[in-house]
């Protein structure tokens, strides 16, 4: 049997209206971004002085341009449960570059990423500005970044990250990764910390492939872009926010690990083995 990451949907040919989408929902995104990135910049400027690291007005910049874009993609927006309140960070499993959208626009959060995402052409800086944390997997990295997640959770920073370590084609949960849970057990932050699971699960639109909204594999970001813009139909993104628990209810990170993936892969109607 094949491997499903050697699996690749099947070519889409985008007709005129497609590209009049592309074109018109694509100047919409890229004005809503700049907008809000310019606006972010001004309010970022006078936070500064005031809160330094922290982000308590900056922050609410963010979540509107990301509620903005899921309404310019034309997609269907539900939410299940409740963005909690208490420090800690979210877990949720992983289809794109898409999901920071969806994420961001149900509560302010900052995302982990892996490293190569801050030296992308444009992205890179609209994440480093907006407070992604960026991890690397060289193992003499590990101290820096446990210090990093450490300051960042004791400013109040809910961080979000995606144990699966991949983007996927939105039709699996793969089996977390344990390794950034350990941050949580570090000086006593396994006593004041909660971990909120949260199950992330696209639609297609009508007739399309069901893993419409997955990024994987060798995809480029550019043609998935232009797929996603170019949707007649509106797709639709269910967030399930499920009840948050304390970090110090479960022995170590593999338990807690565990316990996330299950939660979240149990949630999700689409999820195959």
């Amino acid at each position: 049997m094949s491997d499903w990451t050697e699996i690749p949907p099947e070519p889409r040919t985008i007709g005129p209206l497609g590209w009049m989408l592309v074109l018109s929902r694509g100047a919409f995104l890229a004005l809503n971004i700049l907008a809000g990135f310019l606006l972010y910049l001004i309010v970022r400027l006078a936070e500064w002085p005031v809160f330094g690291k922290s982000r308590p007005l900056s922050a609410w910049i963010t979540q509107l341009v990301c509620r903005n874009a899921i309404v310019i993609l034309g997609l269907k927006y539900r939410t299940r449960g409740r963005p909690m309140k208490q420090k800690g960070a979210v877990v949720a499993n992983h289809a794109g570059w898409i999901d920071i959208f969806a994420l961001n626009a149900g509560q302010r959060i900052f995302f982990v990423s892996k490293a190569e995402v801050a030296s992308w052409p444009g992205i890179g800086w609209l994440a480093r500005v907006t407070g992604t944390v960026f991890i690397s997997r060289r193992g003499s990295e590990a101290k820096r970044q446990q210090q990093l997640f450490e300051e960042r959770l004791r400013m109040g920073h809910r961080l979000c990250f995606f144990p699966e370590g991949t983007s996927t084609d939105a039709l699996r949960v793969l089996p977390f990764k344990s390794t950034l849970f350990e941050a949580f057990y570090t000086h006593g932050l396994d006593r004041v910390l909660h971990i909120q699971p949260v199950t992330v699960i696209w639609r297609a639109p009508a007739g399309e492939d069901p893993r419409f909204y997955g990024w994987w594999a060798d995809m480029d970001f550019a043609s998935h872009l232009i797929q996603v813009l170019s949707a007649r139909r509106r797709g639709a993104v269910e967030i399930i926010w499920h009840p948050e628990v304390p970090v110090d209810a479960f022995a170590n990170r593999k338990e807690l690990a565990a316990y996330c993936e299950r939660v979240i892969r149990t949630a999700h109607p689409l999820a195959v083995a």
